[in-house]
Order: C-alpha cells, then structure tokens, then sequence
C-alpha cells in the first residue's frame, strides 16, 4: 500500500467511524463507561437524608452547623484496545476481510473514547506483544491509532492472547476499560479450577473492565461444498488437501467451530466479561451497541 493509498484509508475510515462515535455511540459510552474514582468538589450545608459519614467536621465546627463534603465522579477513563495482528486475520470471504473490519471497529472506540476526552491506547498482539501505543488523547493521536490499524504488518503470525493481557496488566497499574479484538480462533483456555492457577484473562478481567469483541468470517464457521481445496493454516503455514464435498468433513469443520464458541461463552461466564460476536458481512454497529448496554 501506497502513502497515498493508505492516507485515502485512513480519512475514509476516520469519515465513517468518527460520524458513528459522534451520533451513535458517544451517549452510550458516556453512560455506560463511567469514571471510577471520585474526586472532592465542594462542601455544602447538610440536609436531610445526607449521609452523616461525609460530614466535614472541621468546617461543622468553624460554622456551628453541619456541612458534609460533596464529591463528583471522575470522567477520565483510560481505554485499551488489545488488537489480535495474527496470520488469521487476513482472511475474508465475503464482503471484507477480518483485518478490516477489526480496524473499523477499533477506530469507532477510539474516536468514541475522546470524543469523552478520554485517553486511548493499543496493544497490537500476534504470539507476542508487537506494538503498544501509550495511552493519549486527541484527533492525532486517533488518527496515528487509525494508520497503524490499517498499515501494522507484525513479524509474527501465531497468536496468544494471554501475552497481550499480561502485558495489559503490568502496563496499566490502574484500573482502565479495555476491550480485546480477536478472532478467537486460537481459543482462550482456563485452568481447572481448584489447581491453585490464576490464568492471565482471570487476573486482568478482575483488575479491569475487560470486554472480548469477536470478528469473524462466515467460512471460520462452515465449508461449503465445492470439491477438493488445498487449505493452508494462515498462522503456522501447513497445507493439507481437503474434500468438501464430503457431508463428514464439512459437519466435522462445524462441529469444531461450535465447541470453540461453547469453550468461549464457559470462559465469559466464568470471568464475568462482556462480549459480543460479529461476522465480517454483518453490521458491528448493532454489535458494539449490544455490548455498551451489557
């Protein structure tokens, strides 16, 4: 891609998902993607029914009648966006490919986050971490974000998702939104419980607001019946003939796509994380507004 192609990308993309920020999602993130700390913002003459813990005795004293402290909450949020930059993701069979359709939704959360003032960050991941951007504000910064959503070429293809949330976890010593980007082709695994083991996903979705957003294409979960097809696994390079037009093959490929997704929802609901799945010829708006009123 050439600077000139990529510039063309970057403002289209920055066109369509900064008008999706600004008039459909920036209300729903406000509300649902609050501020977690409090912060002290004046003092006031009690009145009934205030909680008499937050009465500031010292001004009580100088005043000879109660006054209580009032605090607001803190609108700064630091939102992360952990960005799956592995070989699968350069697979598309539709209507765009998943690295596309993962750089649009990224961009929407970016332009959503400061459009709140708030600062946005990205971990781009394969099987390693690849690339962190620091947590900033501001339409550069988003529009750096944009170019290296569109550009990132990563030096590895495998993937491992718990590499990205360990590093999440000792990059942000506060507590901060962050939502995962992955095709999840790679399945996330637990460790039994009772085994004394804490996997990296329990420990950061404790220590943050973590959400898992799926893209995926149609054909990650059915072949269709087309014959004999060479395949090649994206992120490890093996080969291997397949025969489509067998009923076995094909109910074997969907088979392993549901357990997938079953592993999944057991993994949310142990962890308590929000998510939601959008296949790359569906509409993510309608998804993404799902998971900000989860």
């Amino acid at each position: 891609m050439t600077s000139e192609e990529l510039l063309q990308k970057v403002r289209k993309i920055e066109i369509k998902t900064r008008g999706l920020s600004r008039n459909i999602f920036a209300g729903e993130y406000h509300s649902q993607y609050k501020g977690r700390g409090m912060a002290f913002s004046e003092v006031r003459e009690y009145q009934p029914g205030d909680d008499v813990r937050a009465i500031d005795w010292n001004v009580t004293a100088r005043m000879n009648r109660p006054y209580i402290k009032v605090y607001e909450e803190e609108r700064e949020l630091t939102v992360m966006l952990l960005v799956d930059v592995s070989g699968s993701r350069n697979f598309g069979t539709v209507s765009q490919f998943k690295r596309d359709m993962m750089a649009e939704v990224a961009a929407t959360l970016a332009f959503s986050t400061i459009e709140n003032n708030d600062k946005v960050g990205v971990i781009f991941f394969s099987d390693r971490v690849e690339k962190f951007i620091p947590p900033k504000k501001g339409k550069s910064h988003v529009l750096h974000i944009i170019r290296e959503l569109l550009s990132f070429e990563p030096e590895h293809p495998g993937t491992d998702i718990d590499a990205a949330l360990q590093f999440l976890t000792n990059a942000q010593k506060r507590r901060c939104t962050a939502f995962l980007i992955s095709d999840f082709i790679t399945s996330l695994r637990l460790s039994p419980q009772g085994r004394g083991t804490v996997d990296p996903i329990v420990i950061a979705s404790r220590k943050h607001d973590l959400s898992a957003i799926q893209i995926y294409d149609r054909r990650d979960a059915e072949l269709p019946d087309v014959g004999l097809l060479k395949v090649r696994d994206p992120e490890t390079g093996a080969r291997v003939w397949t025969d489509t037009s067998l009923s076995s093959v094909r109910t074997a490929y969907a088979q392993a796509w549901r357990d997938r997704q079953a592993a999944l929802e057991t993994l949310y609901t142990r962890t308590g994380m929000n998510h939601v799945s959008v296949r790359t010829d569906e509409d993510y708006v309608k998804a993404l507004m799902k998971l900000f009123r989860n």
